[in-house]
């Protein structure tokens, strides 16, 4: 069998990526505009109209806009923005994060893919809130470090071009973009406090979460927490803290739609770290959009995914 795949946004970061993941499958055509029609609501609609699954590469307003042009039920999208990720009429497309989540991708019409940060974020607190083991008022402390590569165009140009000192932090003033899904799905009443950070390196994402008082016994338990949620995933998995040591290396798992966690700490002082490694590219955006898109078709969830 053989499925209608329509990529609005293709010649961005993401888009591209995704083209990649699918122009030699076999089961997959691509449905494609001319250049000169890429920027023209009709002819983005119509296109979406003739796919089986459409997916949205596109600035927030942009796919509004789509969505906007299309009645209900007249296509099914996976957007890959941050407009819809907490939208109750989006399935947040993230198949682990819950028992019957990939059950709902599968059979939705409308996805959001989440953010590289929040896969992270949310793949680490969730199980440990529903263990009892992070308060969820709490505000827990998140950090983390990213290719440039997550930012887009115009950052990618920024880092090439030699514009770019070097590595930065930002979001400092706690309004990141990808807080409220981190929120929202992470079971959290209060945000975390967030300070993510830019390497200078293309793509590969190491993210950390800090819980300074679980102690030795909530260590091994934050651990069973993770091992317990993620059994038997493709994609997810737990791994022993002496893989991830004395460097956590964000860019081990380039090339994938894998996430390692793993949980770090010290039993004397009580202070635990977990941490969550991905491809910022893969796992973090253009995997999940075609493991999402897959479920979406019916096909075997790890299609084209390594």
């Amino acid at each position: 069998m053989t499925w209608k795949v329509f990529i609005d946004g293709e010649v961005g970061t993401t888009g591209l990526q995704i083209r990649e993941r699918l122009e030699a499958r076999p089961d997959i055509t691509l449905v494609s505009l001319d250049e000169s029609r890429r920027k023209e609501v009709s002819a983005r609609a119509d296109a979406a109209r003739e796919a089986d699954v459409s997916i949205l590469c596109l600035p927030d307003a942009a796919a509004k806009e789509l969505v906007a042009a299309l009645a209900p039920g007249e296509a099914r999208l996976i957007d890959a923005s941050t407009a819809h990720r907490v939208n109750p009429e989006w399935v947040f497309g993230f198949p682990e994060m819950a028992e019957g989540q990939r059950e709902k991708v599968a059979s939705a019409a409308y996805v959001s893919n989440p953010g590289c940060w929040s896969t992270c974020a949310i793949a680490l607190v969730r199980p440990l809130v529903g263990a009892g083991l992070i308060d969820p008022a709490s505000g827990p402390a998140i950090s983390g470090v990213s290719g440039y590569s997550g930012g887009g165009k115009a950052m990618i140009a920024e880092f090439e071009s030699g514009e770019a000192a070097g590595s930065f932090l930002y979001g400092a003033a706690q309004g990141h973009k990808h807080l409220p899904e981190m929120t929202e799905y992470g079971l959290l009443t209060k945000a975390p406090v967030f300070v993510p950070s830019v390497g200078q390196y293309a793509q590969g994402m190491a993210v950390a979460v800090h819980l300074p008082g679980l102690g030795a016994e909530g260590m091994a338990k934050a651990e069973a927490a993770l091992r317990a949620a993620y059994a038997g995933e493709r994609f997810v998995s737990v791994v022993a803290a002496s893989e991830n040591e004395p460097r956590v290396m964000p860019q081990r798992l380039n090339g994938t739609n894998r996430m390692e966690l793993s949980v770090h700490g010290n039993p004397e002082t009580g202070a635990v770290v977990l941490m969550a490694v991905l491809d910022n590219l893969g796992k973090g955006a253009s995997g999940a959009a075609v493991q999402n898109m897959n479920l979406m078709l019916g096909a075997d969830e790890g299609a084209g995914l390594e």
